[in-house]
């Protein structure tokens, strides 16, 4: 995704955020136009559609696409179906995670032709459940494949693969490979046993720790700005890193659930205020990682 400006940040909503928002929310219920009208006011360039069609109407958002790939076939098939709708570039779950290796290079090698010949980018999600989702073998992935760009979403490794389970920056080191080729990202926080958590309204706020308990957001905040800066480090002038907030309600399991006074259960958060909370932390660790580049080159 381009734009004629120098290499940045363009934030962007995953729909599936808005999936079951309870009516207290502070994203207040509406038509489609409104909604999409209060996101472009709240600072979201684009949307990310995960099912159906966008809206046919011009004030509707510039929008990209969500897909699977299971099979060689199905890469250019979803290629050629993205393209037709109109989606900037897709976000695509490759593959069960069961795959051999020459199972995995097949599923890439179609997802790298598909892009090529269809001439949209398809960038690979870092998920469970599928080729690449563990960090050693996603790794070795692209010493195989080196053109292969991924959606960094990091909640599936840090709780998944518990990255604090161990030398933590052994470990960031380790994914050097992955954040490089970082091209497109989705915002969620996890904890080490959790895959999704609420964050302060403070972002910045310090929590009283005990002893070893981690700080989560901090560590996300790495994450991210070493993904940005390995971004920003291959960037063309234009190029866009789009970071789309997905936070998913409690009935995918992602969204915690606790019960109210009455003894109903409900979700932990208003997942519509989290998901600007992430877009703020967002904008923070890109000016982090512009600072560290910039730094970088002074030295």
């Amino acid at each position: 995704m381009t734009t004629d400006s120098a290499p940045r940040l363009m934030l962007l909503l995953n729909l599936d955020n808005l999936v079951d928002l309870p009516g207290s929310s502070v994203l207040r219920a509406g038509t489609e136009e409104e909604v999409y009208a209060r996101l472009r006011a709240d600072g979201f360039e684009g949307v990310q559609i995960t099912h159906g069609d966008p809206l046919p109407k011009s004030p509707a958002l510039p929008f990209c696409g969500l897909s699977r790939i299971n099979v060689l076939s199905d890469a250019d098939i979803v290629a050629a179906r993205h393209v037709d709708r109109g989606d900037r570039c897709i976000t695509v779950h490759l593959g069960w995670g069961i795959e051999d290796d020459c199972e995995v290079d097949a599923l890439v090698e179609a997802v790298l032709e598909a892009q090529q010949r269809r001439g949209i980018a398809i960038f690979i999600e870092t998920h469970r459940a599928t080729v690449t989702q563990d960090i050693w073998r996603t790794v070795q992935l692209i010493k195989r494949h080196p053109d292969v760009r991924f959606n960094g979403d990091f909640s599936h490794y840090y709780c998944g693969q518990e990255l604090v389970y161990g030398d933590w920056n052994q470990k960031l080191h380790f994914m050097t490979p992955i954040f490089d080729r970082v091209g497109f990202m989705h915002g969620r926080i996890a904890s080490p046993g959790c895959i999704q958590v609420s964050i302060s309204e403070d972002v910045h706020a310090r929590p009283v720790q005990a002893h070893g308990v981690v700080n989560y957001l901090d560590h996300f905040r790495e994450l991210w700005t070493r993904a940005m800066l390995g971004f920003l480090s291959h960037a063309a002038p234009g190029d866009v890193l789009p970071f789309a907030p997905e936070l998913l309600a409690g009935t995918h399991y992602y969204a915690r659930l606790f019960p109210d006074a009455e003894g109903i259960m409900r979700e932990e958060s208003d997942r519509y205020a989290q998901a600007l909370l992430l877009a703020q932390v967002a904008r923070e660790s890109f000016a982090a990682a512009s600072k560290r580049q910039k730094n970088a080159h002074h030295a």
